[in-house]
């Protein structure tokens, strides 16, 4: 599995929309001719699936600027996310047909006296086969 973003989230990707970097962008799947936004899926740690939309400016732009927008919202407020919390999307190809799975994971930040120390998994998240 290859990681394709890793972001320690701010204000702006916890109130409205998630950026991404545009290096990044290629991973993710393509938009196709004109389009400047395609949804896809993404498995997170517990095995829920999420419905992302990646939305770009105009492809006439040099300057796409990437974004997840639909779905982004829902899973912010559905992972109770906050400023300095983590979130790494990976890709995983599938061997037999080709085709691509996403993933994403959190890491909850572990704030004391508001200073960040370090980041915890989300609770729920598998380790060693054990919930």
């Amino acid at each position: 599995m290859a990681t394709i973003v890793s972001k320690r989230l701010r204000k702006t990707d916890i109130e409205k929309r998630m950026k991404i970097p545009s290096k990044s962008l290629n991973c993710f799947p393509a938009l196709s001719g004109n389009e400047h936004m395609v949804d896809f899926d993404v498995r997170d740690e517990c095995g829920r699936v999420w419905k992302f939309r990646i939305y770009t400016r105009k492809s006439n732009n040099k300057y796409r600027k990437p974004v997840l927008t639909k779905g982004w919202r829902e899973f912010v407020c559905r992972k109770e996310l906050s400023i300095d919390d983590e979130v790494e999307f990976y890709m995983d190809k599938q061997q037999a047909d080709g085709s691509v799975e996403y993933r994403v994971t959190v890491q909850k930040a572990v704030k004391v006296f508001g200073a960040v120390f370090a980041h915890k998994p989300f609770p729920g998240k598998v380790s060693n086969g054990i919930v």
